[in-house]
């Protein structure tokens, strides 16, 4: 496990450290809740900070591993890397800034400041969404030599987050995660997605968290004993039956369906 933070740090040592940064973050968040009982929709304020700051930790190691395949302009590489940091650091602020307030972070505007901080967020989500798909670009223009299954991984990842970017639009059309009723209520352990209503969430996250389990696949299967024709269709096969999952798990929410009851 050291060695693999290494690596992470060798590839982009600046994602890596903000990346330590978030993990950092996570442990002051949960030491909160021992101290703060104060809770938003039943669940203590700081959970959601601490969430994030796992989510954003994942997602900046993820990029700094996938850099060095990168062998595209510069420029390019400047702004994926210096982007995603800004980015993913005013995020976590507000999040986290919100949190200390007592208030929702998202879907928010019952002041001028709370709309305010809730305008910036999806600013620099939809900024960061724009990094991801110059990075999925330069990944079909400027790459390094790599196995096909790993690289169509990697490929098939980004556009999964990319998709995951268009299903946080819909949350915020729908002024809201949860469909047929307001945000809160019982959910399922830890990421509370609702077991009453329809909630977006689910299928935002497994898009989002494409971005993991597709390379990951991918660089699996080219390890394993088969022909390339038979390593190409097992990554088309995966990845297209990741995005039926995707695209039912959004469907069942948007038909106000909880991911623990039926399907349409």
């Amino acid at each position: 496990m050291l060695r693999f933070f290494a690596e992470i740090d060798r590839r982009d040592r600046l994602l890596s450290r903000l990346g330590w940064f978030h993990v950092a973050l996570l442990a002051l968040f949960v030491m909160a809740m021992m101290f703060d009982h104060r809770t938003l929709f039943g669940v203590n304020v700081w959970v959601k900070p601490s969430k994030f700051a796992a989510s954003i930790a994942i997602y900046v190691w993820t990029v700094a591993w996938l850099m060095p395949y990168l062998t595209g302009p510069q420029w390019a590489k400047g702004l994926i890397r210096w982007g995603t940091t800004v980015a993913m650091i005013v995020e976590i602020v507000c999040i986290a800034g919100q949190a200390a307030r007592g208030v929702p972070s998202h879907f928010n505007d019952r002041t001028l400041l709370d709309g305010t901080i809730f305008t910036v967020m999806g600013l620099f989500i939809l900024f960061n969404l724009l990094l991801d798909i110059l990075l999925l670009v330069l990944f079909f223009r400027h790459h390094a030599p790599l196995p096909e299954s790993y690289l169509w991984g990697i490929r098939a990842g980004l556009i999964g987050i990319i998709l995951g970017g268009a299903v946080g639009i819909a949350m915020v059309a729908n002024r809201a995660h949860t469909v047929g009723g307001p945000d809160g209520g019982p959910g399922l352990p830890v990421l509370n997605w609702s077991t009453e209503r329809g909630d977006l969430r689910v299928s935002h996250a497994l898009a989002l968290h494409a971005l993991q389990i597709l390379p990951i696949f991918g660089y699996v299967l080219s390890r394993v004993r088969l022909s390339p024709r038979g390593k190409a269709s097992g990554i088309a096969a995966f990845s297209l039956l990741y995005a039926l999952l995707v695209a039912a798990t959004f469907l069942q929410a948007v038909a106000g369906h909880p991911l623990t009851g039926r399907l349409g």
